[in-house]
């Protein structure tokens, strides 16, 4: 009974990270680009709601992680959930601890279309978009995972 009560709980906290991860930056953020006429606000408000979600990730992935580290004991390096939680926590600090403060220097000096600023600030939003796009696909493998491991249970 308490194994299957942490399994539930694991399950809402992917739920909740996995989750937010897809419907923020692949239903909420394009919405809003297409709605605001206002770009910078609608990056603002994108750039407010990733980084939310940053937060939701290292909450949600370290429980996450600390439970796969409790359940694997001693092999937890050659345990692929730990591998992939460890992976998905690290895009997410270099996004939020080095790309995210990057951008927002650059968009706090203001630059113009075509500058170089403007340019290293495309070269930071791809870098961060790919890191982004990883952490959800490690995501859906992670949520796959759990789904076989719960189908053999």
């Amino acid at each position: 009974m308490n194994r299957q009560w942490l399994f539930k709980g694991e399950q809402l906290l992917q739920t909740v990270w996995i989750g937010g991860l897809l419907v923020v930056g692949y239903l909420a953020v394009p919405i809003l680009f297409q709605t605001l006429d206002d770009r910078r606000l609608a990056g603002a408000v994108a750039g407010s709601m990733f980084s939310a979600m940053s937060i939701v990730g290292f909450i949600c992935g370290g429980a996450l992680l600390l439970s796969a580290l409790v359940a694997s004991g001693s092999r937890w390096l050659k345990t692929r959930r730990v591998q992939v939680l460890l992976i998905m926590l690290c895009l997410v600090a270099i996004g939020f601890f080095v790309l995210q403060p990057m951008m927002q220097t650059l968009k706090a000096i203001g630059y113009q279309p075509g500058s170089e600023a403007a340019v290293q600030f495309g070269r930071l939003h791809g870098i961060s978009s790919l890191l982004y796009l990883a952490t959800s696909l490690l995501g859906v493998y992670l949520v796959m995972m759990q789904a076989r491991t719960s189908e053999q249970a």
